[in-house]
């Protein structure tokens, strides 16, 4: 069971760290993603993190703005979120990978936490 949090309300600008904290001891075997929902929007990639933490892959609009990183021996993933937009306002949540040469692909995820609520005001 995942289980996301450290959403909240900021101002377009500012930052959040999302954290991620599973309860399996086997977290550590498995390559890691975030998604986010929007109002009105499908559920899209947003990060993914392999076992290891060696690979990282971002989407093209959160490149350079947030990081995904890991400690698998707090069995937690991390979204740190800098530089805010209004666009990046959604419900975040991470996921378990099943097949890392889809990681953008919300069909190759299992083990969907509750997701996490993040609003950045303009």
């Amino acid at each position: 069971q995942l289980q996301a949090s450290g959403g909240g309300l900021t101002q377009a600008g500012g930052s959040l760290r999302l954290s991620c904290a599973a309860s399996r001891h086997t977290f550590s075997n498995y390559d890691m993603g975030w998604f986010r929902q929007g109002p009105g929007k499908e559920r899209e990639f947003v990060a993914a993190i392999s076992w290891g933490g060696y690979h990282t892959y971002y989407t093209a609009s959160v490149k350079g703005r947030f990081t995904i990183s890991r400690d698998n021996a707090k069995n937690t993933v991390y979204l740190q979120m800098d530089s805010l937009k209004p666009e990046d306002t959604a419900v975040y949540y991470c996921a378990r990978n099943l097949q890392w040469s889809d990681y953008g692909s919300s069909l190759a995820y299992d083990d969907w936490g509750q997701g996490t609520q993040v609003t950045v005001s303009s």
